[in-house]
């Protein structure tokens, strides 16, 4: 089955937090986010707190004794990663020194405004280039504009089948493998991206998981062919057959006649599509859309990249997708709708 995604105690999910945050151990110096008071001994269980934001504790300034990054720089990298849930509040309790030069330990409070969910004390590491952090076992992109690399990476290497925009100044960037469940259910709400922003320039890019799913990479190579030979809304139409026929890939023989099926349906002759389909050319494009995702830090499927924001959108409510897709547009200054 495709990886899902990870979730974290009282958060969202790392699709929603934009990116993974351990929580704090009780050995830790900085002490652990405030929790609701245990009821007194002989009592029944203590009244639920006041609906509202948290109060977090005051931070120390004996527990800032890192010169970078700033309070400042980690605000503003949180504000890019979080700035688009309007409910979401957070604290940054601590930058340390760690005994590793240049690596400081970053601890922030994360609560929301209704006061619903427990308040959540999080760490992750900042690098001395100031442009990466490690955060659970992953190296992901810091600074005022986390996304801007990656943007620009898949401006320019991003070249798969589209619709929408032909210019990129609002990239979504879907990288999905035919055989993934999750991607097929992604599928509703791509639709719906592709309608509620017009202007957007929404590319399917392959990244067939061929160790979980074997037929996933003949599948890409005949989409790509349709493409080559019937243009983008050709395409379009395979991908909806081949999702919706997906469980035809369970074997080889069954790939056949649902793969040839897609092609009929988008107007395409299965055996020219199967002839592309099997040259070396196609494979490497096939292997060239693979090497992208990985270089882009894609580990799963389904994913979509806005403007170079990684959003894994298998479980994601549209709504949340919406407003995350509103908010990087915001921050790049591009029109959404």
């Amino acid at each position: 089955m495709t990886r899902h995604f990870r979730l974290f105690a009282g958060l969202a999910s790392v699709a929603v937090l934009a990116f993974p945050l351990v929580q704090l151990t009780a050995q830790e110096q900085v002490p652990p986010a405030p929790a609701q008071a245990p009821a007194a001994p002989g009592q029944g269980p203590a009244a639920p707190a006041p609906a509202g934001p948290p109060a977090f504790p005051k931070p120390d300034p004996a527990n800032f004794t890192a010169a970078a990054p700033t309070k400042e720089a980690v605000n503003a990298f949180l504000e890019q990663s979080w700035g688009y849930d309007d409910n979401r509040v957070w604290q940054v309790q601590a930058i340390m020194k760690t005994q590793v030069e240049g690596i400081s330990k970053v601890v922030v409070y994360v609560g929301d405004k209704s006061g619903k969910q427990k308040p959540q004390a999080l760490q992750f590491f900042a690098l001395p280039d100031g442009k990466h952090i490690i955060a659970g076992d992953e190296i992901l992109a810091f600074g005022e504009h986390p996304f801007a690399e990656m943007r620009t990476v898949l401006q320019q290497r991003a070249n798969g089948p589209y619709k929408g925009s032909d210019t990129k100044d609002l990239e979504l960037v879907e990288f999905a493998d035919f055989q993934c469940p999750h991607c097929k259910e992604a599928q509703a709400n791509m639709e719906k991206l592709a309608t509620d922003f017009p202007r957007a320039r929404i590319v399917f890019q392959n990244y067939p998981l061929e160790k979980i799913h074997p037929e996933a990479k003949r599948a890409a190579s005949y989409g790509l062919c349709v493409a080559k030979l019937g243009g983008n809304p050709a395409f379009f139409q395979f991908a909806n057959a081949v999702f919706e026929g997906q469980d035809g890939l369970n074997s080889a023989d069954g790939a056949t006649l649902t793969l040839n099926s897609a092609v009929t349906k988008a107007g395409q002759d299965p055996t020219k599509i199967a002839a592309c389909a099997s040259t070396p050319e196609t494979d490497k494009e096939v292997e060239a859309s693979v090497k992208l995702a990985e270089d882009v830090s894609v580990t799963q499927t389904p994913v979509l990249m806005i403007n170079g924001r990684q959003i894994p959108i298998g479980a994601l409510p549209y709504d949340v997708l919406k407003k995350i897709v509103e908010y990087q547009a915001k921050l790049d200054g591009v029109p959404a709708q």
